[in-house]
């Protein structure tokens, strides 16, 4: 309870950032009105928190930035990893290097290949990981090998070289589970319809998304896509349970686009898979024309913790 009362002290004295009230309402999966101190206290119950985006939100970025804030303060003895989806795993050794002070901001940019939305929208991630000395986990598959998977199918990782799967999680990769299945081929069915062609990318991606994996304009294999997207997961997985193992006790924040987490599929079924008995909380931030109700039929909630309804405008 003192805990609780202390965020709330931080958030009131502005020492925590804070997105304003007006452009997000927080609510349990139950669809009942919630708040960020509710949320932190959740967090500090979980192994891993997941923060779901939509990657052009800036709301969502905010409210990250906040209860990575939240979540040191409130156990500041607790251990605390940053892991994201914006990194790719063959950089990690770069981004230790940064956070370890041994090269400059630049030369880690020029590197280790950030989104275009890096700037504005994950570096005050990144930034208050390196001045509180949090490891930062570059949980991604690299996007060549994404791309490869997309266009031949996920047996095209086996002619790799020994030094690329090292990259990669372990082979051969465990499929999506259906009910991932059934929704990345309904959604993906509808952006293709949309578009009147087969959609060039994952489906949270966005423009600011370098990482997205080019799929053949006369060739669509939705079984080859999903594939793709799986490749992304089961990394993701994998990084994450290798840092709970590293370092034990702590409390592992991961951000991704809300495909990957949402509903609890995706990622979370696979470190499931990986460390049965992880405590996992999910959280999906996303605008809604709802906004600020909470409509049912927007989210994927299935009993996995918070929804996010941030202000489209």
């Amino acid at each position: 309870m003192m805990r609780v009362l202390i965020v709330s002290l931080l958030l009131a004295a502005g020492v925590i950032a804070q997105p304003a009230d007006s452009t997000y309402r927080i609510y349990t999966d139950a669809g009942e009105p919630s708040s960020v101190n509710d949320v932190v206290q959740a967090m500090a119950e979980a192994d891993v928190v997941f923060l779901g985006e939509i990657h052009d939100d800036p709301v969502a970025h905010s409210l990250q930035a906040l209860l990575l804030a939240a979540a040191k303060r409130y156990d500041p003895n607790r251990p605390l990893v940053l892991s994201l989806e914006m990194f790719e795993r063959d950089v990690q050794g770069i981004l230790d290097e940064y956070l370890a002070g041994l090269i400059r901001e630049r030369d880690m940019l020029d590197a280790a290949r950030p989104w275009g939305n890096y700037a504005t929208d994950y570096r005050p991630l990144v930034e208050f990981a390196r001045e509180n000395g949090l490891p930062v986990i570059a949980a991604n598959a690299p996007a060549r090998y994404v791309s490869r998977v997309s266009r031949l199918g996920p047996d095209a990782l086996d002619s790799l070289s020994a030094e690329a799967k090292a990259t990669l999680p372990t082979l051969p990769i465990v499929p999506a589970s259906p009910a991932l299945a059934e929704e990345f081929t309904v959604l993906m069915e509808e952006m293709m319809g949309a578009h009147g062609s087969p959609h060039s990318a994952t489906p949270d991606s966005t423009a600011s998304d370098s990482t997205a994996a080019p799929i053949h304009p006369a060739m669509p294999n939705l079984d080859d896509m999903l594939a793709a997207q799986n490749l992304r997961d089961v990394s993701m997985a994998e990084a994450i349970a290798e840092a709970l193992d590293a370092h034990p006790g702590a409390l592992v924040v991961h951000v991704n686009g809300t495909f990957h987490s949402e509903g609890g599929l995706g990622v979370p079924e696979h470190l499931a898979r990986l460390r049965p008995g992880t405590r996992t909380l999910i959280i999906t931030m996303k605008p809604d024309d709802a906004f600020p109700d909470f409509d049912p039929a927007s989210f994927r909630t299935a009993d996995t913790g918070f929804v996010v309804v941030t202000d489209p405008e």
